[in-house]
């Protein structure tokens, strides 16, 4: 009986570490909503984008290459040099922020004071379109990111564990990485979107944008600047699944995931990101350990391994229907 109550521990703390990145993703649909009330379905290509730029930059792979090579007949393949670790992740930042700029200048101008719901539709063009070009330019083969990032069982909790219960914890160092990076980010973005004069017009902006223009607020500006952070955090998380999980071009589905993270949270709280993302993570493994070790399990054996894959959903529905603004979002009031 012990032994399965450690075991849920376990499956519990995992759980808590695969939450958090959960909510990396999140945290660009948060700051894109927040600022411009835009739901960036894109969120998810973003990640997926940015990781692909990351290992081609770092590959010194040739952009285009089999386009290239398809129209010419050539054989080029990759420049003559790799580029270390931290240089590349400076280029793809900088490549992100040029993305930002061309959304502001090419789509967002053009979208003013539209409906939500063409906002939304943009976004999604824009995800197919960036899923596209990140297959012209990068190829789709899966590939690995190499930044030197600790992964495997971390042998000190292991050790530690062990000795206390006579059973040791497998904790991924990756996740232990993710979820101080996601700490970081966190407080990074509650403190600049509260306390600073930039996150301030970023709230001005989503509440109304013609009457942010009429006291001076750049429109423009204040897009390319959410839209750039967006990219960060997107390339953040693509590193980190990643590197968890390979770069491929199912990568891009995790923006299912951050949905109910983002149905409990609310849209518009990024702590809430966090905290939403820490409940779905740990209670798929929770529930998922709980249906497997009862007799229920017993009976229908693997199949229940696919809790996880609804657990989510079905939680977010709940909310849905007793606190649709999530647990931090903002509570809606209609008057009549």
């Amino acid at each position: 009986m012990f032994e399965q109550f450690l075991f849920g521990i376990e499956a519990a703390i995992n759980g808590l570490m695969t939450g958090v990145m959960y909510s990396l993703v999140a945290l660009g649909f948060v700051l894109i909503f927040k600022a411009s009330g835009v739901f960036n379905y894109a969120q998810g290509v973003m990640a997926l984008f940015g990781a692909l730029t990351l290992v081609g930059i770092q590959e010194g792979q040739v952009p285009f290459a089999h386009l290239i090579n398809a129209i010419f007949g050539t054989k080029i393949t990759n420049f003559t040099w790799e580029v270390p670790a931290l240089a590349a992740i400076a280029l793809t930042v900088g490549v992100m922020i040029i993305f930002a700029w061309l959304v502001e200048r090419l789509l967002l101008r053009n979208l003013v004071n539209q409906d939500p719901i063409i906002l939304f539709m943009a976004t999604i063009g824009l995800a197919y379109f960036m899923e596209g070009l990140g297959d012209l330019m990068w190829g789709s083969n899966i590939k690995t990111i190499n930044l030197g990032l600790n992964q495997g069982m971390n042998e000190t909790i292991d050790a530690a564990t062990y000795e206390w219960f006579g059973y040791g914890f497998y904790i991924d160092n990756l996740d232990i990485t993710a979820a101080i990076i996601a700490v970081i980010l966190v407080v990074a973005l509650t403190v600049f979107s509260q306390y600073s004069t930039t996150g301030r017009a970023l709230r001005a902006v989503a509440d109304d944008h013609q009457a942010a223009l009429s006291v001076g607020i750049s429109l423009r500006s204040i897009w390319v600047i959410v839209w750039g952070i967006a990219g960060f955090i997107a390339l953040v998380a693509g590193v980190m699944w990643g590197a968890k999980s390979g770069v491929q071009f199912s990568l891009s589905l995790i923006t299912l995931k951050a949905l109910p993270v983002l149905m409990l949270g609310g849209f518009t709280s990024i702590p809430g990101a966090i905290i939403g993302g820490m409940i779905i993570g740990v209670g798929e493994k929770v529930f998922e350990f709980i249906v497997s070790a009862s007799w229920f399990g017993d009976l229908v054996g693997f199949t229940m391994n696919a809790t996880e894959n609804w657990f989510a959903y079905v939680l977010a529905l709940i909310f849905l229907v007793f606190r649709p603004q999530g647990l931090f979002g903002d509570k809606i009031i209609e008057r009549v």
